[in-house]
């Protein structure tokens, strides 16, 4: 008999559809019922030994809320007779009616919850926060859809019990050590973060976004070009980075996608017709690898008249110092494309791990670290460059100058005009605090819809006194005289935009939440506390019917 492995995560949802992706203990029939006779069902594909299915659910109507269970070649096995998901209520699939507000949770880095009664260094779980509330009162407000955006897991800072577990089955003394070295290590990744009882049932009623960061493959991934012919040197990187973006495309990637695309995806077809998919997938992940400019992991979602682009900004990118870009011209291009799609768009928000803008004294350093590694200052300095960018993390889109230019100008060609959207937000993460920073223009040429950047880290994960000292002085005045030294020694161009925060920055695990309805929006800020609960740390309004709000 077919048993539940992991799952069930409701993945997406629209007016009529939905899917529900599940691993399976051996190959089977999933099927998911719902009791108004909405239902659907999928033969599992098989990757590295392992067993998937992802559920396309139909007969849907829209404004409705029915609970869902799941089965294997016909036995029930979700809900699941767990006692540790017994205080849960039952899953349920929603679907949005036209004109309903949509609300989009996000965040980012979040390290797995440690078991009961193993302490907790990073502090309460803001997932896990989110799951308690909506659990004690149904009546709550849920997120339409949880954004997560990057480092779902940490394949390069495990847990104790993890590392436990990774010395059992090979030798830690020998590279990669404690970090995960293939596939299956990833499978453990992925179990030990969303068996969490509480993420397991927010995962299975709320549907999810999601994108990855450095760390759901290692630290810097694609830093420079220099980072990564270092990399290529190590005889057990090949098998990590194959098995990273292979885990990816099973665990993430594929719930991403309507469907419609999976309908026409030719990857998961030959996956699906194949007895073991592996090979096959093997094969896209080193072409992934070897040419990023031939896979596009990028997608769009709409949610009524809210779009939401969520941009690759971690394997897209062009590496040669010559001619550095944050996006591909393939990817660049459909952004561009999908950006500038405003049919049916109140609200556009732009997904993307890493922020566009930083502390000015970051953005300043990231674009000094650019120009000396591109020899502007000569060989001594190319390499201290070449050094600061990888121990400071100087890889956001101001480390790509001509990108961060390239963004600002999109984003103000998409909120100008007739049919313009009332807000466009790039959602971030990644700099472990949260933060609200708005663009201004020169000579009044900024958009009209209101631009801001919204960063939301860390949902789970710790954050040093000196970082958030650091952070802190960043956006001071002292900074911005620190930063525009750096930049002249670079003989760095002025950026587009100037911009200051309009609030924050908040540190702690915490979420933010965009509460959109026809061309309003609000904004809201919550951070877990022990016991827990979530505690509102700030609520303001962005738009008002369209208005720029306070």
């Amino acid at each position: 008999m077919a048993g539940l492995l992991l799952g069930p995560l409701l993945r997406y949802a629209d007016g009529s559809s939905a899917t529900v992706w599940v691993e399976t203990s051996r190959p089977c029939t999933a099927e998911v019922r719902c009791p108004d006779g909405a239902h659907g069902t999928a033969r599992t594909f098989q990757v590295a030994g392992r067993h998937y299915a992802l559920v396309p659910v139909t007969g849907l109507a829209p404004g409705t809320e029915r609970p869902y269970e799941v089965l294997l070649d016909g036995a029930r096995v979700w809900p699941a007779a767990d006692p540790r998901l017994a205080g849960f209520p039952p899953s349920v699939i929603r679907t949005p009616a036209p004109g309903d507000p949509v609300r989009v949770t996000f965040g980012s880095c979040r390290w797995a919850a440690p078991a009961v009664g193993e302490g907790d260094p990073a502090g309460p779980d803001a997932l896990d926060a989110l799951a308690v509330r909506l659990a004690a009162d149904p009546r709550a407000h849920r997120p339409d859809v949880l954004v997560l955006l990057g480092d779902q897991v940490y394949a390069d800072e495990t847990s104790a019990a993890t590392r436990a577990w990774l010395a059992a089955r090979r030798d830690p003394s020998e590279p990669p050590g404690a970090q995960v070295a293939d596939y299956e290590e990833y499978t453990r990744l992925y179990h030990e973060s969303w068996l969490d009882p509480e993420v397991r049932w927010l995962l299975s009623t709320v549907p999810s976004c999601m994108i990855f960061d450095d760390h759901d493959v290692i630290d810097d991934w694609n830093t420079s070009a220099a980072w990564v012919a270092g990399m290529r040197a190590l005889p057990w990187w090949p098998e990590r980075v194959l098995s990273a973006l292979m885990a990816y495309w099973v665990h993430q990637h594929l719930g991403n996608l309507s469907p419609a695309e999976l309908a026409a995806d030719p990857l998961y077809a030959a996956v699906r017709a194949d007895p073991d998919g592996t090979e096959t997938l093997r094969a896209f992940a080193a072409r992934a690898d070897a040419d990023p400019a031939s896979v596009r992991w990028s997608y769009r979602r709409d949610f009524g008249r809210v779009r939401l682009l969520m941009v690759d900004s971690r394997a897209a990118r062009v590496l040669a110092e010559d001619g550095r870009a944050m996006l591909d011209p393939t990817e660049a291009a459909w952004l561009r494309e999908q950006a500038l799609d405003r049919d049916g768009c109140d609200h556009l928000l732009l997904g993307t791990s890493l922020p566009w803008l930083l502390p000015p004294l970051v953005h300043h350093a990231e674009e000094w670290s650019a120009a000396l590694c591109r020899g502007g200052r000569g060989a001594r300095w190319a390499r201290f460059g070449e050094r600061l960018r990888r121990r400071a993390d100087l890889e956001h889109w101001a480390a790509f100058p001509d990108s961060f230019a390239a963004l600002a100008d999109l984003v103000a060609e998409a909120g100008t005009g007739a049919g313009a959207p009332a807000t466009l937000c790039v959602l971030s993460g990644d700099v472990h605090h949260a933060y609200a920073a708005e663009p201004v223009w020169p000579a009044g040429g900024g958009p009209d819809a209101r631009v801001v950047q919204l960063t939301c880290s860390p949902v789970h994960n710790t954050v040093p006194w000196h970082v958030r000292a650091a952070f802190r002085f960043g956006w001071s005045r002292a900074a911005r005289l620190i930063g525009r030294r750096l930049a002249r020694h670079g003989r760095c161009p002025a950026p587009p935009v100037n911009w200051d925060r309009t609030g924050g920055p908040w540190f702690g695990n915490q979420l933010m939440t965009l509460t959109l309805r026809g061309r309003s929006a609000r904004l809201r800020l919550e951070r877990a506390r022990r016991g827990g609960t979530l505690r509102t740390v700030t609520e303001r309004e962005l738009a008002v019917d369209g208005v720029d709000g306070v």
